[in-house]
């Protein structure tokens, strides 16, 4: 099958099996490979990324699902994703960093719905993304600071 997915803003046309998850099509297609493989159903959240501004698992779509659809993967950039990476690496939230995009993205739509969120808000929106390293207190604190450098910038 044939496609057209936009992916950041850019249009690509890709040639793949109907049932192929998005994932692939976004990294082997495509060669946009920060968004990462973990477990392959939808439970970890290494595969986030944004379709029309729904944080969506890419390893459990398959490429129908992303046709006609604005799809927004960690190569792409956005004022919350932007001060997110700052304060991620103000706060060395990485560790062996494998999830870091996942985490990301999922922040990303968190800032993108709650401007300001509590900690509820923030574990609540991150609760669907793994890290075997442990960060989530460095990742909470990375998006209280995200709040705080955006509204230094407003």
């Amino acid at each position: 099958m044939s496609a057209i997915l936009l992916i950041n803003g850019k249009s690509y046309t890709v040639e793949v099996q109907e049932n192929m998850p998005l994932l692939w099509a976004i990294r082997d297609i495509v060669g946009l490979t920060g968004t990462k493989f973990g477990c392959g159903a939808a439970q970890c959240g290494a595969c986030s990324i944004l379709i029309d501004g729904q944080l969506t698992k890419s390893c459990s779509m398959p490429v129908s699902y992303g046709i006609g659809k604005e799809i927004f993967t960690i190569e792409g950039s956005s004022e919350n994703l932007e001060v997110l990476r700052e304060a991620w690496n103000d706060g060395n939230v990485p560790q062996c960093g494998y999830c870091q995009s996942g985490q990301l993205i999922a922040a990303t739509a968190l800032l993108d719905k709650i401007e300001s969120p509590t900690d509820k808000d923030i574990d609540d929106a991150m609760s669907s993304n793994i890290c075997r390293c442990g960060t989530y207190s460095r990742i909470r604190k990375a998006i209280h600071k995200a709040v705080e450098l955006k509204n230094q910038k407003a």
